[in-house]
Parts: structure tokens; sequence; C-alpha cells
């Protein structure tokens, strides 16, 4: 808060605490260091619940009309607080939620309905680890894990032999210490076998109780109990231990914790011994100075192991530090200022007009046309916006179906939730001319895709990775190195490789083949992978490595308002009129140009004149689902052949949409309907080159794009194409009219 409070007023609200007046009030208590002002309430101790929560809902009111100024952004700590500040117009809400609470002793049994409430209106949520963040991320839409952080210089301070407290002074070493509040998360049974097992060592458990009371507390003349400290004090008495322990039960209490004293314990320089936190066992169980022990004899020795550590910090300490140098506040204060700006503007953006048409499109300007274009996708509206604004030539588009966008084509459903119609559509490329293109219609939202496939009761990520392997076959694959033996024992070498069955067995063997790949390309292509070019599973790599990415291009974003809102302002120009709805073929004399750019299937073109190009389709089932997240990610592989689609989508993991309802689309492939995929065996593509010859024969004819080329590209493959086509026929065009005016003189 001290860093959000360098560009913003920040008003912390405590909670109440009870008074012997007969009426509620607050106080003011303003850090000046800080910039930071915290409110106290203030509230009869004979009040019920209620009456402390409404007098306290007036108090925040009260406050806000004093402070004026724009509309606040509310951030809650604790649901228990929501009732408080439920009503008040916010700029955004933001749930911090760094534990489960509804499983800590005494939590009030309302926590729960209050929690949901929260979550319900909350732009952002974050947690205080991955661990609770993967036990909440289908309860909101916009939903970040912040793993401990720390001030790294502050905690430094112990290395360099600070004074020893007072209380510490007359205690002995070797000294292992704790500091934390003291309540039902500490495992005081283990505490009480430490003290007991090694009396000559000295456990230093700093912090005040909570919930539990001084009788709970195990009594030993080892065991040291010197009361809270304040921040400022931890790095001393980090400084005069030994050890620093995370003695915690495991419980559920326990169960999500991401403690912050992790990391502070280790920028103080000093080992770390814990019960096995799954969040600690996450972050740090690969770290030297970190011990992990699941017994308590277990815990004795590490702590036998940390101590001969601390006696050698060169040994494990710049492994530590190299952990802790992407660890700061700082760099968690930035990603979470720039989610906070961005909730507050999604929040404003829902109350404006939803989506609209540019202005400039339209149909019924000045003829003749210079060029006609058939097809509104991404080949077809390039290529007329780069004539138009490129080369001042008048643009006729024209499309069968009634939007623009093609395939890439998104709307708002009945919900109000944004789907892709056709299907997902994920942009990734290695370009920076297609990046640097498409960004002057739209700004962009980073987007990482992430697969998973249902494979034997398992979600499993797709590409095979190590995670893959581990989870498929119960195995504990630790590097690269042992995923890469391990796969290679799979392979099954194929002598010479011509299909998609011998990629991968050759690659990965039968049983990965037959798992992933065998009944998923037989539903998407209608083909054995055997029957199938081996360039239909060349496209999906086998890693051995944890990445889960399934695109590794160096950029990967989604639109920030969608695909269609990006082709309208590209089509919003005045040289270029559209004509949705209407079929290229059966355009007027009038309509037709010098010029056209085709971008449907090449064997229409031609009237089939030699039978038609094989092309698979798909059909697609939405739903809006009453809930906030139907899945863990946005698409889920299906590769059995009993199932009949082949995946399903959720389409707010890629738009980043907040919504209380959430829309699927279940994809099945099919034989009829809109050409999808060029389907890649040696026949179709002899059949194809009879046409190309047809094509290359035309001089006012160019095609482009999937259909118009008969080849499977990319969305962004489409895009260099169509700027490669414009730059040659730009040139082209220059050369013609300098030869013209050359002739006329």
């Amino acid at each position: 808060m001290k860093r959000f409070a360098k560009g913003r007023r920040v008003i912390l609200w405590e909670e109440a605490i009870p008074t012997d007046h007969d009426k509620a009030y607050y106080e003011i208590h303003v850090f000046a260091d800080d910039k930071v002002r915290s409110i106290r309430p203030r509230i009869p101790r004979d009040w019920s619940a209620q009456q402390s929560e409404q007098a306290q809902a007036g108090m925040l009111d009260d406050l806000l009309a004093l402070q004026g100024g724009p509309k606040p952004v509310l951030w809650f700590y604790t649901p228990m607080m929501w009732p408080i500040g439920a009503h008040v117009a916010a700029d955004a809400v933001v749930y911090d939620c760094m534990d489960e609470l509804s499983h800590f002793k005494f939590a009030p049994p309302e926590l729960r309905e209050r929690e949901a409430a929260l979550l319900k209106a909350a732009d952002v949520v974050f947690t205080g680890g991955y661990s609770i963040y993967e036990a909440k991320r289908l309860q909101h839409d916009n939903i970040h894990p912040f793993p401990s952080s720390v001030d790294g210089a502050h905690f430094a301070q112990a290395r360099k032999g600070l004074p020893t407290p007072a209380d510490m002074a007359g205690i002995p070493g070797p000294r292992f210490g704790f500091y934390g509040v003291i309540d039902e998360r500490i495992d005081l049974t283990l505490i009480d076998h430490v003290a007991a097992a090694r009396p000559d060592w000295q456990i230093v458990m700093v912090g005040p109780l909570s919930k539990i009371g001084p009788e709970d507390l195990p009594r030993r003349p080892n065991i040291h109990y010197p009361g809270g400290k304040s921040y400022a004090e931890l790095p001393a008495y980090l400084s005069s231990w030994d050890v620093a322990l995370m003695p915690f039960a495991i419980n559920e209490a326990t169960r999500f914790i991401s403690p912050t004293k992790t990391p502070e314990y280790l920028a103080a320089g000093r080992p770390v011994v814990s019960t096995p936190i799954r969040d600690v066992v996450r972050h740090y169980g690969n770290l030297e100075g970190v011990k992990i022990a699941d017994t308590p004899e277990a815990f004795l020795q590490a702590c036998d192991a940390a101590l001969a550590l601390s006696k050698a910090p060169q040994a494990w300490r710049p492994e530590v530090d190299r952990m802790l140098a992407d660890l700061s506040w700082d760099s968690t204060f930035k990603r979470m200022d720039r989610l906070v700006a961005e909730a507050v503007q999604m929040r404003r953006s829902r109350r404006a007009p939803d989506r609209f048409a540019a202005p400039g499109i339209r149909r019924g300007g000045s003829r003749p046309y210079d060029v006609v274009i058939a097809g509104a996708g991404f080949a077809g509206a390039i290529m007329a916006e780069r004539l138009a604004e490129g080369s001042g030539k008048r643009v006729l588009v024209v499309d069968k179906r009634p939007h623009v966008a093609g395939n890439a084509y998104d709307l708002h459903d009945k919900a109000g939730v944004l789907i892709h119609q056709y299907g997902p559509h994920i942009f990734h490329t290695n370009s920076e001319q297609v990046v640097d293109y498409l960004s002057r219609f739209t700004a962009w939202r980073p987007y990482e895709h992430r697969v998973l496939a249902q494979v034997d009761g398992k979600l499993l990520p797709m590409p095979i990775n190590r995670t893959t392997l581990n989870g498929l076959y119960n195995l504990n694959l630790q590097s690269d190195e042992d995923a890469a033996a391990f796969l290679a024992a799979q392979a099954e070498p194929v002598e010479k490789i011509e299909t998609s069955r011998d990629v991968v067995v050759n690659a990965v063997g039968s049983h990965l083949y037959e798992t992933f790949f065998q009944g998923y390309t037989r539903k998407q292509w209608g083909l054995d992978p055997s029957e199938l070019d081996k360039s239909v599973t060349s496209r999906v790599p086998t890693r051995t490595s944890l990445d889960d990415r399934y695109f590794t291009d160096t950029f990967q974003a989604m639109p920030k308002e969608g695909f269609t809102r990006m082709f309208e302002r590209m089509l919003d120009h005045p040289n270029i009129d559209l004509a949705l709805g209407a079929d290229y073929h059966d355009l007027k004399p009038s309509d037709l140009a010098p010029l056209t750019v085709y971008t449907g299937p090449i064997d229409h073109f031609f009237d089939y004149r030699f039978g038609p190009l094989p092309y698979r389709s798909l059909q697609f089932r939405h739903e809006t689902l009453d809930q906030r997240r139907f899945q863990e990610v946005a698409v889920v592989n299906y590769p059995a052949e009993e199932v009949p689609y082949t995946r399903i989508t959720e389409y707010k993991y890629l738009t980043g949409q907040v919504h209380d309802q959430t829309s699927i689309t279940y994809e099945y492939p099919s034989a009829v309907g809109d050409p999808y995929y060029p389907i890649p065996r040696p026949e179709n593509q002899i059949l194809f080159k009879k046409y190309e010859a047809l094509a290359q024969q035309r001089d006012d004819v160019i095609f482009l794009g999937r259909l118009g080329t008969y080849r499977y590209y990319n969305m962004d493959q489409v895009v260099g194409q169509a700027l490669a086509t414009y730059r040659r026929l730009a040139e082209r065009m220059t050369v013609q009219t300098g030869a013209a005016s050359t002739a006329a003189e």
C-alpha cells in the first residue's frame, strides 16, 4: 500500500474496535512517511454485528463525501468487510485473497456466503500464492497468483551481523528461530519434540498469540517466547539466529498458505527448515538452503543439516540470491498496479455502448471500382486496406456472410459473453512486421494459450511435455534429460517418414501416438493419420521441458476489443465499400473491376472444372452456462474416438472478459459445411496444381488465403502473405504508371 500511495490516495479501513461510548465514531490516523491514512472505527461493545456493519457503512459514506474526488477502488483483504462497502459505487473492486479463511479456527459461518458475493462483484482477484490460486481459479475470470515477495534490502541487514536484541543476549546458541502469529497453524507438538530431543538447542518463537492461550504452549527451558516484534526489529532477530524455522502443522488452515517469511528468512541469509507446505515445496524445495521434512525425526535431521549450512553460507547463498532477485515488492506492485488500472478500465467500458460498427463501413460509394475483393477475412481485409490507403484505389469488398472478419468473427452472445462464432482463434507470431501492421487497428491483451487433453480420466498438457509424461505414466522425471531419455526409449524409428503417423511414432512411439494423436486425427480429418501428409502432426511439437504453452512465438496476444472490432477499423476507409451477405459470383457487371482479389475456394472460382477439392468442415454447438468457469484452460482436447467432439473452448480465458456466466463451444469435425481445412494428401495437391495452373493464366485475378491457395495457414501467415502480395502489386502498379506516363510524353 505504501507503493500505491505514491500515486493514489490510500485509506486503510481497519477492523472495528470496541468502545464504552454509547455512539459509534471513527478515528483517522495519518502515517506521514507512508502517505497512508488509517481509519479505526469505534463501535459500542454491546452492539450486534449487524449494527456494527450498518454503522461502518454509514461512516464510509461520510468519509467518501468528505474526501470528494473520483470514485474509489475498493480493496478487500477479507470477505467479512464486504457488507461495509458493497453499496459503494466504485471504480473497481479488488479481492486480495491471502488465504482460505473459512478453514481457520473460529471462522464465522457467514464467511463463505460473503466471499461468494465478493467474488461475484470483484473486477480482479489476487491470491497470496499458487495453491490458493489453484483452489479459486475457477471461481473468477480475472484472477492472478502473487506468491510472497520480499523487501530484500531490509532483511539483508541481518547478514551484516546486527547487534543482538536485549531479550536474545542471554540465550546461548545454537538458536533456531521463528517469527509470525502463533496460532492453530503452528505444530506446537513438533516444537516440543525438537526441544526435548535437542536440549542444547535454543528455540525462539517470536510473535503474538492468536486463538490459543499461554496454557497451550509447550514449556521447556530451551523454548523462548519473546512476544510480538515490529517489522523494523525482525532483521536483528534473524541476525542472532543460526537457523530459521517454519514448523507449520499440516492441516486445513495451512493447506493454501504461501508463507511470506520463506523469502524473508533467505534474504536474511538464514537456512530454512520447513514442514511440507505445498507452496514452499513448489517454489523453494529445490534450493540447497531450504530443508523440508514431513516427520518429527526428519525435521530433526533437517535441522542438523541446516545448522551445518549456517557455517558455510558461501555454498548455498548464491543460488538463493539469484532466485530472490525476481521476488521484489517493486515488481509485484507494478504488476498489481497494471491489473488494477485495467480493472478500472474494464468496469468503465461496460458502462459505455458495447461495440459498434465503424462509421466508415458502408455500401453505396461512387463507381467504378478499381479492385473487387471476394472475402472480408484477413487476406481480403488487409488487401482492401492497403489498396485503399496505400495506393488510393476504389475497392469493393464482398462476402457471403453478413459480417466482416471471416472465420475470426467474434460477437457478444445473448448473455453478453464475447465468443468466437467459428471456433477459437488464437493470435501468435514471430513477425514484427505482422504485429506492427495489425497494431494500427487494435491494442492487444497479452495471452499465452494453454491446452489440456482429457485422457484416461486425467487432464494433461498438450503438446506433450514433461508434466504430461509424469501424469500419464506416474513418473517423476526431474529434468529435460530425463524426459528426453524416456521419449527416446518409447520411440519406434521409422525408416522413411511420409505420413502423420510416421512423424509421431518415430518421435514418441505407438502408445503416445494412440493416446493423443490417433483418435483426435481420425475425428478431425475423417482419415487415419497414416493416410495424411506428415505436415499435419509435424505442427505439434513434443517437449522435454515443463513449458505448457501451446505456442512459443515471441508475440502472443489477443485483440483487446476483439477481432471484429479490429477488422471494422481496418475497413473504415472512404475508398472501401462493403457488400455483406452477397456472393461475388452474383455481382452485377457494373460492380466488377479490372482486378479481383479472390480469397474463396479456388475450385469454386473455376466452377469445379476438374472436380471439387476436398475440405474438412466444422459444426459448432454454443452454450452459455450459469457459472463463472467451466474448465481449467481455454481449450480442452478430447482425443478418444468415442467422444464425438474434438475439443471444448471457453472464451473468457481468451478475451479476459469478466462476467457472471461463461460461454463454451463444442467442436464437431464434419465432411459437409463451410470449407475450413484443405486436406493434406498427395492426390489433393495434384488436383490443386491443375487449378493453380489456370490461376497463373489470369492476370486479372489474385488468389490469396487458405482457400485461395489450398494451404493450411495460421492467421499471421495469411497476414504476411497479404502484405507481401500487396507490396509486389504496388511495385507492379508503379511500374505500369511510369510506363504509361512515358508513353504519353
